[in-house]
């Protein structure tokens, strides 16, 4: 049997639209390193069944479909449906999401694209009202920040071209759930119990109070008949049931509900299309990482670990002060890259090969010995004028990790964008508020458009970076994930690094504490940095201060060579709820 190579993890389409992945994936020498982290050997194939997720009833609902014979892709749709359901203010039907698909047969990797999309009749000046921009939380609870939901469409895409099961029979856990009533958790009753927000729109508000008038609590029972009916209607109709009929009609008339009506119509919902992308692909250390494309922000990942490799201080491991200096300010400087440049590249353009040009990545790492406070944008290969970006990121992201017994992966984000997304409902689940994740100003302060202003038909730049993780020879190592807002890309990093630097194990990497440095800002899990550490850190200009960011859901697993020979070293970031299962 004849081993791909990296080359193949591309598909034709991606390797004719985007030649600059070719020169990255191409075979270089496998250089050794000092973290432990094993390269899979010849003919331990990597293969499931295997699910981590943020929930575990949409594990189990990931297992069922898995130990019934079906793929990865058929498991996806299983546990997004649980997740809408039990973990609402995350995820979900009225949301959007990335996924990376592995096809362990062929050996390539495919990206399915089901970010949102602004409505036709959007404009640049959506979120301006009488002259002046919107407030950000007045413009969440608003009409205008829902988008065209895209994860039911792009799952019912994926799930077509690579399930083994019917589509109508992976519903079946979603719907008992919904109808017999799951127990609230301790992190979704505590967002129940905020006291504003889309914790108490009129929707929420009226899904969270009981018959007996009270609030929902963690521990109760919570039944929801409305999204069982949606679930129903999806199984019986396939994923254009979303989109057109009665549901489509539902969340259209919500969004055009005051306050602050949206432009969302019934041929938005109709014409929206999930997009089929290639990876971008890059090696890091001994392995090759393989996220999605703009609007993605995945390249930006790719652009930080390019730049640690010219960066030995970052080698040093998780007990030294001078590898976090490095990292925190790496972070700075692929931040200011990101915000400047990446957006919907359907729509403007994106340098992504001079994003990831050997000689300007390595001048940026060669910034990072003298870098004290925010880093200033770049210049690389083949920018055109752009103006600051004035996005605000808020959070409510999940992340899921898939492997089935053919070896085939999904390695997916997923999200409503906010807590509780808009705070408004349809069909038994909430509606997304991504729009907000456009720049509210279409031109910056000199008067230069901005990449990610909005646009009908546009999609907005995204944080959410899945990734899949490969040896030299293009076998599936692993793949990994995480919520958080822009803090996605740190979080995402520190697994990366941790693991695959490191040397440590998949859950001792994602309980590391959160370093997040972006801008001027500056957050991190002061409680998990030890008070020697702390020190340390500051005696070198870096004073830690509480992360006011989403915190990190970090998902996935990795491949690996343990006493008991090849299997899966999974992980559940422990500051969530999420669980990992394997056989």
């Amino acid at each position: 049997m004849t081993v791909p190579s990296p080359l193949s993890l591309l598909s034709a389409t991606a390797l004719s639209a985007l030649m600059l992945v070719v020169g990255a994936c191409a075979k270089p020498e496998a250089r050794p390193v000092e973290a432990t982290a094993p390269v899979v050997a010849e003919g331990a194939k990597a293969v499931g069944p295997f699910v981590s997720a943020a929930n575990p009833h949409a594990v189990a609902a990931g297992m069922t479909v898995l130990e019934r014979g079906g793929t990865a892709a058929d498991a996806a749709v299983a546990v997004q449906a649980v997740l809408g359901l039990v973990e609402p203010q995350s995820s979900g039907l009225g949301g959007g999401a990335f996924m990376m698909w592995f096809d362990a047969e062929s050996g390539t990797v495919t990206v399915y694209d089901g970010r949102e999309t602004a409505p036709a009749a959007a404009t640049p000046d959506l979120f301006w009202q009488e002259g002046r921009p919107l407030g950000f939380a007045e413009a969440v609870l608003s009409g205008r920040s829902t988008g065209v939901p895209g994860v039911v469409a792009m799952l019912g895409l994926a799930q077509t071209r690579h399930g083994r099961l019917a589509w109508a029979d992976l519903f079946g856990d979603a719907e008992r759930l919904a109808e017999d009533g799951f127990e609230v958790s301790p992190r979704l009753g505590g967002f129940i119990a905020a006291t504003r927000g889309q914790a108490r729109s009129d929707w929420a508000n009226a899904y969270f109070t009981g018959a007996d008038g009270k609030r929902v609590q963690t521990g109760d029972i919570l039944t929801n008949r409305a999204y069982a009916e949606t679930v129903r209607a999806l199984a019986a109709g396939g994923s254009r049931a979303l989109y057109e009929g009665p549901i489509a009609e539902g969340i259209v008339a919500t969004v055009g509900q005051a306050p602050l009506p949206g432009p969302l119509t019934l041929e938005d919902m109709a014409g929206y299309q999930p997009k089929v992308r290639g990876p971008l692909c890059r090696p890091y250390r001994i392995y090759v990482v393989c996220v999605p494309p703009p609007p993605s922000s995945g390249v930006s990942l790719l652009q930080l670990l390019a730049m640690a490799e010219h960066v030995p201080e970052v080698s040093a491991g998780p007990d030294d002060a001078g590898a976090w200096v490095a990292f925190a300010r790496l972070q700075r400087l692929m931040y200011a890259d990101r915000d400047r440049y990446v957006a919907d590249a359907d729509f403007v353009y994106v340098p992504v090969a001079g994003l990831l040009d050997p000689g300007y990545v390595a001048g940026r790492a060669a910034l990072v010995p003298g870098l004290t406070g925010a880093a200033e944008a770049g210049h690389p290969p083949g920018i055109v004028t752009v103006g600051t970006d004035a996005t605000v990121e808020p959070a409510g992201t999940s992340h899921f990790f898939i492997v089935d017994q053919w070896g085939n992966a999904v390695s997916m984000t997923t999200t409503v964008e906010s807590v509780f997304g808009s705070g408004r409902m349809s069909g038994g689940f909430f509606l997304n508020n991504q729009l907000t994740d456009f720049s509210f100003e279409p031109v910056d302060d000199l008067g230069r458009p901005v990449a990610n202003a909005v646009a009908g038909g546009k999609r907005p730049r995204s944080s959410m970076a899945p990734v899949l993780i490969f040896d030299r020879e293009g076998r599936l190592v692993g793949g990994l994930g995480s919520p958080g807002g822009s803090s996605i890309l740190a979080y995402n990093a520190k697994a990366l690094i941790g693991t695959l630097d490191w040397g440590l194990g998949v859950q001792d990497a994602f309980d590391l504490p959160n370093l997040v440095a972006r801008g001027t800002g500056l957050g991190a899990d002061t409680e998990r940095f030890s008070p020697a550490l702390q020190a340390a850190l500051a005696a070198q200009g870096l004073h830690l201060r509480p992360n006011a960011s989403e915190n990190s859901g970090l998902h996935g697993g990795l491949w690996r060579l343990g006493p008991d020979g090849w299997a899966w070293d999974g992980g559940a970031d422990d500051r969530r709820e999420g669980v990992v299962a394997t056989r």
